[in-house]
């Protein structure tokens, strides 16, 4: 899996942290993996602590990962939230930010975070089967984004491509990468 690099909206600079990159897969099986890698002064984030696993609202008021998955001419989409501290979210839209309703994964989504002190690691795997339209291991379109929270409570939003004028993950803009399944 390549290395995709997002982007600070320019509004919303991060000086702790000067670079953010994901690394994204999926198989034909349809577990979607995901790779977030942000590399700076990881000291100077706001990272949540290790917490209870389990689905969680409102992740993206703190640092979290996001990924939104969108079947190519299909109108809804998926909105995947992984913090941190080992909690999740999922979402459904039926357009944009229209219609949202919990998504129920047939697992709960692993996360798994590596730190060190200018590297800071947040890997997850998601099984898709039953969240997306048969069949799971076909081509999708991703939006890849990141919300990193410093020290002094400030947001920064970060994503492969950004629409104009304010952050807005779930701009089509953002549906940037075209990913088809990886075969072993």
């Amino acid at each position: 899996m390549p290395a995709i690099v997002l982007q600070p909206h320019p509004a919303t600079p991060c000086a702790a942290v000067h670079r953010c990159q994901v690394r994204a897969g999926l198989d034909p099986a349809g577990r979607l993996a995901l790779e977030y890698t942000l590399e700076g002064d990881i000291d100077g984030l706001l990272v949540p602590a290790p917490a209870a696993l389990g689905r969680t609202d409102g992740l993206w008021r703190h640092t979290c990962c996001e990924a939104f998955l969108a079947r190519p001419g299909l109108p809804g989409y998926l909105e995947f939230n992984f913090s941190p501290s080992g909690a999740w979210a999922a979402y459904r839209f039926r357009a944009y930010r229209e219609g949202m309703a919990l998504a129920e994964p047939a697992r709960p989504p692993l996360v798994q975070v590596r730190r060190a002190a200018h590297r800071f690691v947040l890997s997850a795997t998601v099984e898709l089967r039953g969240l997306v339209p048969e069949p799971a291991g076909t081509a999708c379109r991703m939006a890849l984004s990141a919300v990193l929270e410093d020290r002094e409570g400030g947001l920064s939003y970060w994503a492969l491509a950004h629409p104009p004028g304010r952050p807005d993950f779930h701009h089509g803009h953002g549906f940037a990468l075209a990913l088809s399944p990886s075969h072993p």
